[in-house]
C-alpha cells in the first residue's frame, strides 16, 4: 500500500519478569521508521529493560519482538548478529571501556567488519568522533579524562560507528547540566534527521522530550498505557500522566523550549 508506515521495531504481548517481579505485561508497542520515539515511565516501568529485551539483552517470558521484520526472541546468533549491523546503541554514561581510548572505543564495532584495514578504520573511527562535536584531540583521551558531555558524545560517536539505521538512547542526557543536555538535543536532533535515523529513546528529561521526540509511549501498569505526541498526553487523565506532562517541571520545561524558539 502505498505511503504506509513502516514499523522498524513491532512489539506483540511481551511479558517480562525477574523472579517473581513482573515488569511487562502484555505489552504492544511500534517504532515507526524515521520517528524518534520517547519511551518515558516511573521508576520500575521497565524503560530500560524493554530497550534490552528489544535489542536481545534480556529474554522474555511471553510475546514477540520484531526489528526490520526479523523475530528478535529465539533468534538464532547470526540472525541477532546481522541485525545488530544495522543498529547502535548508547548505554547510560556511555558506557565506554575505561582502559581504551576515545578512538579506540569507537573502533570496537568496526573490528566487526571483516576485511576493513586498520587505517581505514582508524579514519572512520576519527570520523565519527568529529560528527558527534568532539574536538580531534579527544580520540587520544581516557573516558576518565573526559567531561560527562564528552563521554555522552563519545559514546554516541561509538553507538554510530557502523552508520546504522536504528539508533537506541537509554538517558543520554542523565547526569548533564541543562546547557550541556540541550547541546545534546540539538545534536541528536541534527543527526537524525541528516542521517535519516529512526531513535528509541529511554528517557526521564521533559526537556529532552519536547526538543527531540516525534512520539511519546508512556509505560505504567506493566504496559504501554498511552502513546502520541506531546500535545495529546496534556490530554491525558491518569494520575502519572497528569502530574509528569501538565505539572509544574512540565510548564517550566514547555516555556524553555518556547523561549528558546
Amino acid at each position: 500500500m502505498s505511503g504506509a508506515r513502516e514499523a522498524v521495531i513491532a512489539v506483540r504481548g511481551l511479558g517480562t519478569r525477574f523472579g517473581a517481579q513482573v515488569v511487562h505485561r502484555a505489552l504492544d508497542l511500534d517504532l515507526w521508521r524515521g520517528e524518534v520515539l520517547g519511551v518515558v515511565g516511573g521508576s520500575g516501568s521497565g524503560k530500560s529493560v524493554l530497550l534490552r529485551t528489544i535489542t536481545g539483552l534480556n529474554i522474555p517470558v511471553a510475546g514477540s519482538v520484531k526489528v526490520f521484520g526479523t523475530e528478535v526472541v529465539g533468534a538464532a546468533p547470526e540472525a541477532l548478529a546481522a541485525l545488530e549491523t544495522r543498529w547502535g546503541v548508547m548505554f547510560q554514561d556511555g558506557a565506554l571501556f575505561s582502559a581504551l581510548t576515545v578512538r579506540e572505543n569507537v573502533e570496537v564495532p568496526l573490528r566487526g567488519v571483516e576485511g576493513l584495514p586498520e587505517g581505514i578504520r582508524r579514519e572512520l573511527a576519527d570520523l565519527k568522533i568529529a560528527m558527534v562535536g568532539l574536538p580531534p584531540e579527544a580520540g587520544d583521551k581516557y573516558p576518565a579524562e573526559l567531561s560527562g558531555g564528552m563521554r555522552k558524545r563519545a559514546g554516541l560517536a561509538r553507538a554510530l560507528a557502523r552508520d546504522p539505521e536504528l539508533l537506541f538512547l537509554d538517558e543520554p542526557t542523565a547526569g548533564l547540566d541543562p546547557i550541556g543536555a540541550a547541546a545534546f538535543d540539538r545534536l541528536l536532533v541534527d543527526l537524525a534527521g541528516a542521517l535519516g535515523l529512526t531513535v528509541f529513546l529511554v528517557t526521564h528529561d521533559l526537556d529532552t522530550l519536547i526538543a527531540t521526540a516525534s512520539r511519546v509511549a508512556v509505560l505504567a501498569e506493566g504496559r504501554v498505557l498511552v502513546e502520541g505526541t506531546m500535545e495529546a498526553m496534556r490530554a491525558v487523565d491518569h494520575p502519572w500522566v497528569r502530574e509528569y506532562f501538565q505539572g509544574p517541571r512540565a510548564r517550566a520545561a514547555r516555556a524553555s523550549h518556547e523561549g528558546r524558539g
